[in-house]
Order: C-alpha cells, then structure tokens, then sequence
C-alpha cells in the first residue's frame, strides 16, 4: 500500500508496531510461491519490500495505535504521539492461532512455539509436535523433520487443506507420522512440555 501510494505522488507514513517491517512472513523459513522469488527465506523477503518502500521514500514510525479519530482529517493515536492524514489504511496483518487448551500458556516458551524457524533449533534431535493442516503447518513439520528424530503433524480433519506439493513433501519423509482427525485437548509436563493429550474425534477416545 505505501509503495503505490508513493508512486501516486502521496506522502505516506507507515505505523509498525513491531521493530521489523514484514509482518508473520518474517517467520517463514521458506517461501516459494511468490513469483521472482523462487526459494527466499520470510526474512529476506521481508527486507527486500522494505528496502523498495524506503526507495521511494516512504517513511516508517514504530509505534502501537491504539485509537483512530475520524473526520475530514483523520487523527491517528499511538501510545506516545499523534498524526493526523486525510486517509488511513489498515493493514494489521493476523496474529497467531491459538489452541485455547489448558497448558498452552503455561508452557508458552518452555516447549509450546508458534515459530518453528525461530525456535526449531532447541529441539534438534528430540521429538516434537506440529498442529495444524494448512501451507505453514506442512512447511514447519517439513523444516522440523531436518533435524528433529520424530515430528507428529496432528490435523483435526481427515485431510490437509495445505498446497499439493507441500503434502507430497511431508508423505516423503519418513519421520513425521500424521495424525488425522486427531485434536490436543491438554499439554501436559512439568517445567517443560513432555506430553500431549489428544483426541481421536472419530472414535472419541483420548489417548
């Protein structure tokens, strides 16, 4: 957005809550379905749309909005200051899904990760869990399966809605076993995450 809205003539300011311009991509370990970039890790990707927005001359403020007061000029409210445009655009981006199981936030970062390339590493050689059926669950169950014994890729469904070719990438790996139509109901351990509680929706048993 502020790309074209530099090359329209507009002078843009863009508010990033974060230090680091790119959003969740920044997390990807691999990206490969953008076109001219065959392979780019979400960091590199990240910087490089940076790098072409500062080009042109788009400035960014690090800051949290936390309200936006309308009128013929807006006034947008960060927690330290405020600006004022004639037009504002929201682009927050998503935040990562949650479980909502009991031990998810216990064991947040002493065994439970949403960031299989930030915090993969801690894990080399131990046997670990990846939940989800989409692109980015295939792609950190894949990445894991480099350097982890043993990835359990655990989808509620009885199928993957993830890309074809990602699908193919995970049935060809002999150290994740999928666990489908399979759901967490707890994560258990003591200081750390040990186990998982599951349930088989189908035949409604926990194991």
């Amino acid at each position: 957005a502020a790309v074209y809205g530099k090359r329209a003539g507009l002078e843009v300011l863009v508010i990033e809550k974060n230090y680091m311009s790119g959003g969740q991509v920044l997390n990807t370990y691999e990206v490969d379905n953008y076109l001219g970039m065959p392979g780019i890790n979400g960091f590199d990707m990240g910087m490089q749309f940076r790098e072409h927005a500062d080009k042109l001359g788009v400035e960014h403020a690090e800051g949290e909005v936390i309200g936006i007061e309308d009128g013929k000029v807006k006034k947008v409210i960060t927690t330290d200051r405020e600006y004022e445009a004639y037009a504002v655009i929201l682009a927050m981006g998503a935040n990562h899904a949650h479980l909502n199981v009991p031990g998810e936030e216990k064991f947040t970062g002493r065994g439970v990760s949403y960031c299989a390339t930030c915090d993969g590493a801690f894990y080399r050689g131990k046997t670990v869990a990846v939940v989800g059926g989409g692109d980015v669950a295939l792609e950190d169950a894949v990445y894991l399966a480099r350097f982890c014994e043993k990835v359990y890729l655990i989808h509620r469904r009885d199928e993957f809605r993830g890309a074809k070719i990602l699908q193919k990438q995970v049935e060809a790996l002999e150290n994740i076993e999928v666990l489908y139509s399979h759901t967490v109901e707890e994560i258990c351990g003591e200081d750390n995450v040990n186990k998982l509680l599951l349930k088989d929706v189908k035949a409604g048993v926990q194991k």
